[in-house]
């Protein structure tokens, strides 16, 4: 075995790639993610150590972060760069420990290894996913692991846009420091994962504040999908920062902005908006990008996850920039802001004057913007609308897009759903079905879209406003199902965010996750109403049922 990951739904045959990723990282990458992984959480014991003695490092809350968002999937593909953040990570550990002085206190070996270059390879094959011998206790580990990822890409986001909450850094180095035991039982680490949820939500309201504070509230916005004239830069992931930043060195050059994929839901706030050059939202989903970077002609920026490695033969690899926990090997890497300043995005501005206008792939226009505060502004059309019968149903159709082909089922539900439902989306499971015509209900659209994973607070602030309107003990009781896509560690962040606001009976698809145990599994089906999904007859004649 070269490898071990089962982190994603697409993992090999469902239950781990072990001789390349799936998603196109190599044995070396996957290794090395697995030793900075295991770096981070020594560094979180040490700092939940130092927090007690009143010495919490603020440079150790950032690092763990990094490490958790730079080891998401299809974030970053360079092996250099990950070496070198796990040198980073020794450098600071050693510091940690000049800190914390004499203690008689037994620490893991994540804290006390500390080898060299020359040893990372084979320290990396004796610390991944298989370290834990106990199927299930290992299970619940990665569960936990897997939603602290989640909820480092929220927290990293808002972190940009200078907000911080120490509660979520603590929370996150005691989970690590809680992983790293080899005592702790499976109902310690169910309960760590509710706790793991609970905070989950709050890095959602964290970046949400963030947001909206700097952006304003996301308006119901029509986003052209068509191309203009002017040669242009593709921005791609979620950071908002590097967009806006990327719009202000580029206004006034001739070049146009458009977004892809991740991206698409910077065009609905309106400190983004009314840059006349953010042009419009290129091509579809993340996993489609071979195609549509082809097509596009200009540079490419990658400002975090989703990123395909291109084809060796591809014209746009020379094209590809990255930056933040975005990375790949060849690619040009934009580095981070210094003393105030912004990143410096000339590289890329200088690239795509020399570029043709993207290619033309599709016309007309897509609706979003439908945040919490903008359907919350519609609630009392909403509100009549439901109890007058008009709407029957609310979908929850959150969560991520992929290439496995069973993932049609989402296109195909949407079409089957009954004409008095609305679908209530957040990721990129939305490209399945937002360029469908699926209508509106009394002017209230069929597909309310309020962005992406980063947005799927919106979700459940509307929901629990939906249960305080009706007056409703149980969030259950709300005429609401949830019938989720899945594909990496943010969709695992909002399930465990979703569990513990009470959220009951979720089908998640296109298959249940690898890393879930048959013992674990059934613990969530049997507490929590986790299911899988069926066929797109049966599935909706059970959610109308209900």
């Amino acid at each position: 075995m070269n490898m071990f990951c089962y982190q994603c739904q697409e993992t090999a045959k469902g239950t781990g790639c072990s001789i390349m990723g799936v998603c196109g990282k190599t044995p070396e990458v996957s290794n090395m993610q697995d030793l900075l992984l295991f770096v981070a959480r020594g560094i979180a014991v040490y700092n939940d150590a130092l927090r007690k003695l009143g010495k919490a490092s603020s440079v150790a809350d950032k690092f763990i972060v990094d490490a958790l968002f730079i080891s998401i999937t299809n974030a970053n593909f360079d092996l250099e760069a990950i070496k070198n953040k796990v040198k980073e990570g020794l450098v600071l550990k050693a510091e940690m420990t000049t800190e914390l002085g004499e203690t008689d206190r037994q620490f893991p070996d994540e804290c006390t290894w500390n080898g060299d270059e020359s040893e990372f390879m084979d320290k990396a094959l004796e610390v991944g996913v298989l370290r834990t011998p106990n199927e299930d206790i290992r299970s619940l580990k990665e569960l936990i692991h897997y939603g602290l990822k989640g909820m480092a890409a929220y927290a990293e986001h808002a972190y940009n846009l200078d907000k911080t909450d120490d509660a979520i850094f603590m929370f996150m180095q005691k989970a690590l420091s809680e992983i790293t035991r080899e005592d702790i039982s499976a109902d310690e680490l169910v309960a760590l994962a509710l706790e793991t949820g609970k905070y989950g939500v709050q890095a959602m309201a964290l970046l949400d504040a963030a947001n909206t504070g700097r952006y304003g509230n996301p308006e119901i916005t029509q986003v052209n999908i068509g191309v203009g004239k002017n040669p242009g830069i593709l921005i791609s992931g979620h950071d908002l920062r590097d967009i806006e930043e990327l719009l202000q060195q580029t206004e006034s050059t001739g070049i146009d902005v458009y977004t892809h994929s991740e991206m698409l839901p910077a065009h609905y706030y309106p400190h983004l908006k009314k840059y006349k050059h953010l042009v419009g939202n290129y091509g579809g989903a993340w996993w489609q990008q071979k195609e549509d970077f082809e097509s596009f002609n200009g540079p490419v920026l990658f400002t975090t996850n989703c990123i395909v490695p291109p084809s060796k033969n591809a014209s746009y690899k020379h094209r590809i920039f990255t930056t933040g926990a975005a990375g790949l090997d060849g690619a040009m890497h934009i580095a981070e802001r210094k003393n105030g300043q912004q990143k410096d995005f000339s590289p890329i501005i200088e690239m795509a004057k020399q570029c043709q206008a993207p290619r033309e792939i599709e016309n007309g226009s897509i609706t979003g913007g439908f945040a919490h505060a903008q359907v919350l502004a519609l609630a009392d059309k909403v509100v009549e609308a439901v109890k007058s019968g008009a709407i029957k149903k609310f979908f929850v159709m959150a969560g991520c897009d992929g290439r496995m082909s069973k993932r049609n089922y989402y296109t195909d539900f949407a079409q089957a759903l009954p004409n008095d439902t609305v679908i209530l989306t957040a990721g990129c499971a939305k490209y399945r079905y937002n360029k469908l015509p699926l209508g509106d209900i009394g002017g209230i659209p069929r597909v309310l879209d309020a962005g992406q994973c980063n947005d799927s607070y919106s979700l459940a602030v509307i929901a629990l406003k939906l249960k305080e309107v009706f007056g409703l003990e149980d969030i259950n009781q709300l005429p609401i199902a949830f019938n989720i896509a899945w594909y990496e560690q943010k969709a695992v962040i909002v399930l465990l965010a979703l569990l513990h606001l009470g959220v009951k009976n979720i089908h998640l698809g296109p298959t249940l996750p690898g890393f879930l145990s048959p013992n674990v599994a059934k613990v969530l089906v049997e507490n929590f109403g986790i299911a899988g999904i069926s066929t797109v007859e049966e599935d909706i004649e059970m959610f109308m049922a209900v």
